[in-house]
C-alpha cells in the first residue's frame, strides 16, 4: 500500500483516524500497531512474520542487555548476535543475488540460484532496529519492557517502508505519552497534502520525461535531450522522496508523533558536504553515530579519517541497492567530500556563490547517472553523450519539442525546490492574516482535489525508494 493511492487515502486512512480518536487514550497505540501491521501485510503478508520475528529476538535480547547484572563480555556478545541477526536478514533479503552473481563473475561459473523477493522497507526498519539495540548497549536508552511499545516504535506505517528513520530515544516518551491536538492534526494533514502534492504532480509528471529517455536507444539520444532527461529524473527524485517524507511526518503529527525533518532544501546547496547534510538527514545522521563516530571519526589523524570517511560511502552506497552502482555512486560522492575536506573547502569559499552552486548542481547531477543506471557501460555511454563525446547531435527537433512542452514544469519544479515560496507566504502571513488563512485554506483544498484527480487518472505512480 503507498500512501498515493486511493484506497489509503480514502479509506485506510480515514477508518483509522476514526478508530484511533474514537477510543482515546487506552487503545490509541493498540490500534495504531494494528494499522500499521496491516499496511505492511497489505502488500506483503508473508513478510510481516520476518519482521515480527524481528521485532521478538531483538525485544529478548535488549531486555538482556537492560539488567544490570550482565556483564560486559555478556553484553558485548548479546550485541553481537543482534548485529549478526539483523544484518544476516538484510544481506540475505538484499544483497544474496549480488552476492552470487559477483562470485558466480569472479570464477566465470553459472549460478543460476533463485533469489528471495525483497521485504518492502528492510533497510529503514533494520536500521531503526540496529539503532535502539546499539543505544540500549551504550546505555545511552533503557530497554523497553513493553512489547506493544517496541512494536509500534518500529512497526509505525507513516515511516515503516520509506523512513525517515528515526532513533528510538527521539520518540521514547512520545510512544507513551503524548498530546493529541486538533492544532496538530491539522499541521500535519496540511504537511501530508503537501508531500502528496510533490509526488503526484511533480515528482510524476517531471518523472515521465526521465522514463521515455531511458527508454530511448543511445544513438537517438542528443546532448540536449540527455540533459533534460537526468535534470528531469534529479527532480523526480528529490519530490518523490522528499514528498513521502512529507507525507510521513505530517501522518506522524496526525497521530501525536514529532519526527525530525529528513530534507532541508538539498538543492540549494554550494557545496557536496553541504548537500548531504540537507539530503536524506536521517540516513546520513545513523551512518555519522554508529559508524563514521564509532570508528573515530575525524579525530584518528588524516589517513584513518580517509577510511572511516570512504568506509561510510561504501556502505551508504550498497545501502541504497544490491548492485556496484550504488556503491559507486557511494565512493563517488565519498571522494567528492574528501576533496572538500582536505584542500577545496578553503579556495571555494572565494568563489562566487553562483559559481559555487554551478558546482554543486554539475556534480550531484552527473552523480545521479551513476546512480540510476546499473550496468557500467549505460553509465559510461550516458555521459558521453551528456558531454558531447561521440556522434550523438548537440540539439534535435525531438529534444526542443520535449524542451517546449516540460518548460513550464521544470521552472516550476525548480521554485518548488527551494525556499522561496515558503518565504512568501510567511511574508504575506504577517501582512494579511485574515487573507493569508482562507487563502491557505483553498490552496490545500486545491491541492487535495489536483491530487486526487492525477491519481484517478494515471497509472504511473512509482516510489523509487520503496526499491531501497
Amino acid at each position: 500500500m503507498v500512501f498515493s493511492s486511493l484506497f489509503f487515502i480514502f479509506a485506510f486512512l480515514p477508518i483509522t483516524v476514526i478508530l484511533y480518536y474514537l477510543f482515546g487514550n487506552h487503545l490509541k497505540n493498540i490500534i495504531l500497531l494494528t494499522a500499521s501491521l496491516f499496511f505492511y501485510a497489505w502488500g506483503e503478508p508473508v513478510y510481516v512474520l520476518l519482521m515480527c520475528t524481528s521485532i521478538m529476538v531483538n525485544y529478548c535480547i535488549c531486555i538482556l542487555l537492560g539488567r544490570g547484572k550482565a556483564s560486559r563480555r555478556k553484553r558485548k556478545f548479546l550485541l553481537i548476535i543482534s548485529l549478526a541477526f539483523n544484518l544476516g536478514c538484510l544481506a540475505y533479503f538484499k544483497y544474496f543475488g549480488m552476492i552470487m552473481s559477483t562470485i558466480g563473475s569472479i570464477g566465470n561459473w553459472n549460478l543460476n540460484i533463485g533469489t528471495p523477493a525483497l521485504p518492502i522497507g528492510i533497510s529503514f526498519y533494520t536500521f531503526q532496529i540496529l539503532s535502539y539495540v546499539i543505544d540500549v548497549y551504550r546505555g545511552k536508552i533503557k530497554s523497553q519492557k513493553n512489547l506493544t511499545l517496541l512494536s509500534l516504535y518500529i512497526t509505525m506505517f507513516p515511516q515503516l517502508v520509506a523512513g525517515p528513520i528515526v532513533n528510538y530515544g527521539d520518540i521514547e516518551l512520545q510512544l507513551a505519552h503524548r498530546k493529541m491536538t486538533f492544532k496538530k492534526f491539522a499541521s500535519g494533514l496540511r504537511r501530508f497534502l503537501c508531500g502528496l502534492a510533490k509526488k503526484v504532480l511533480l515528482a510524476n509528471n517531471i518523472g515521465l520525461l526521465w522514463s521515455e529517455v531511458k527508454a530511448m536507444q543511445s544513438i537517438e539520444i542528443s546532448v540536449l535531450m540527455s540533459w533534460l532527461g537526468i535534470i528531469a529524473f534529479t527532480l523526480q527524485i528529490y519530490f518523490d522522496f522528499s514528498g513521502y517524507s512529507d507525507m510521513a511526518i505530517g501522518l506522524g503529527k496526525m497521530f501525536g508523533f514529532r519526527f525530525k525533518e529528513n530534507f532541508q532544501y538539498p538543492y540549494i546547496s554550494q557545496s557536496i558536504s553541504e548537500f548531504w547534510r540537507r539530503w536524506h538527514i536521517s540516513l546520513g545522521s545513523w551512518f555519522k553515530e554508529y559508524v563514521y563516530i564509532p570508528f573515530g571519526g575525524n579525530r584518528v589523524g588524516k589517513w584513518k579519517m580517509i577510511r572511516n570517511l570512504f568506509l561510510v560511502w561504501f556502505l551508504t552506497g550498497l545501502w541504497h541497492g544490491a548492485s556496484w552502482n550504488f556503491v559507486l555512486w557511494g565512493l563517488y560522492f565519498g571522494t567528492l567530500i574528501l576533496m572538500e575536506k582536505l584542500f577545496l573547502q578553503k579556495s571555494m569559499i572565494r568563489w562566487p556563490k553562483a559559481i559555487r552552486h554551478i558546482y554543486l548542481l554539475m556534480f550531484v547531477v552527473i552523480g545521479w547517472v551513476f546512480f540510476e543506471f546499473s550496468n557500467l557501460t549505460d553509465i559510461l555511454n550516458f555521459l558521453q553523450i551528456m558531454f558531447g563525446v561521440g556522434d550523438n547531435p548537440i540539439i534535435d527537433s525531438q529534444a526542443i519539442i520535449k524542451l517546449k512542452t516540460y518548460i513550464c514544469l521544470y521552472i516550476l519544479c525548480i521554485i518548488a525546490a527551494s525556499p522561496w515560496p515558503k518565504k512568501l507566504a510567511l511574508l504575506f502571513k504577517r501582512i494579511h492574516f485574515k487573507i493569508y488563512r482562507l487563502a491557505i485554506n483553498l490552496y490545500y483544498c486545491l491541492l487535495m482535489f489536483l491530487s486526487t484527480a492525477y491519481i484517478v487518472s494515471s497509472t504511473y505512480n512509482p516510489f523509487i525508494y520503496f526499491r531501497f
